[in-house]
């Protein structure tokens, strides 16, 4: 193979750890299953806590503001080793076009990243439903900027529920029993609104816990922000087969 068309080994103090997961500043606990906790992945990876960057900074005020923040947290992961980033709210998608720019790893800042396929896999006459932490919040311009179309039916979580709740009050235990029967419940709705939802995308990156509940309940293809990150790992890491599965 002509040397000009391999990619050179960058330096790194850190070796064997892919991704990179730049965290919003939170203290709430996170289940089995939420991007921010370690068991959720198969493979290593390296958290990076994007200081004074709240969850309310990036859902009810202008993330654009804290994209210093978030380039110096790209620029930390990179030097670290990693080579592939995603992040912990599916909202970042507002600057989407910013980080994928700075970035010089891939970036997968939002599972709402995965509705096109979502969409493509379907049959015709099917849609996509999203599940989202403030629908007042989402704009078009999220899903315009990773490729999405807009108009989508969308489940809300309750401003009251147990999960924002959770998230608003950094509260230290997680009732993962009540946040299941939310989700469950957001999802029966959709359904019922909309017959036609074919397959669910979860906006918020700590719903991932409760994606097989959703496919056992309803039936349904689920995609989130840990099926994206899968998605990415596979690519920077292909499986290897036969004989040389090993090296």
């Amino acid at each position: 193979m002509p040397r000009s068309l391999l990619t050179p080994r960058r330096p790194r103090p850190v070796h064997g750890t892919m991704i990179g997961i730049m965290v919003l500043d939170t203290r709430f606990e996170r289940l089995p299953g939420d991007i921010a906790n370690a068991a959720t992945w198969p493979f290593p990876v390296q958290f990076r806590v994007v200081r004074g960057v709240r969850p309310q900074d990036v859902i009810e005020g202008n993330p654009a503001e804290a994209l210093a923040r978030f380039f110096e947290a790209i620029d930390d992961l990179v030097a670290t080793g990693i080579d592939g980033i995603t992040t912990s709210c599916g909202f970042l998608a507002a600057v989407h076009p910013e980080l994928r720019r700075h970035s010089p790893v891939p970036i997968a800042t939002s599972s709402l990243m995965q509705i096109p396929l979502a969409l493509s896999l379907l049959p015709e006459d099917r849609t996509v439903g999203v599940i989202v932490s403030d629908k007042a919040a989402l704009k078009d311009t999220h899903f315009l900027n990773v490729g999405a179309p807009t108009g989508l039916p969308l489940g809300e979580l309750a401003f009251d529920g147990p999960i924002r709740t959770h998230m608003r009050t950094n509260a230290p235990r997680a009732d993962a029993a009540a946040q299941e029967r939310e989700v469950l419940d957001v999802v029966a709705r959709m359904l019922e609104e909309t017959p036609s939802i074919g397959a669910i995308v979860c906006e918020c990156a700590n719903l991932p816990p409760f994606s097989a509940a959703i496919r056992e309940t309803f039936g349904l293809p689920v995609y989130d922000i840990v099926s994206l990150v899968d998605w990415l790992h596979a690519g920077l890491r292909p499986r290897r087969f036969g004989s040389g599965a090993e090296r």
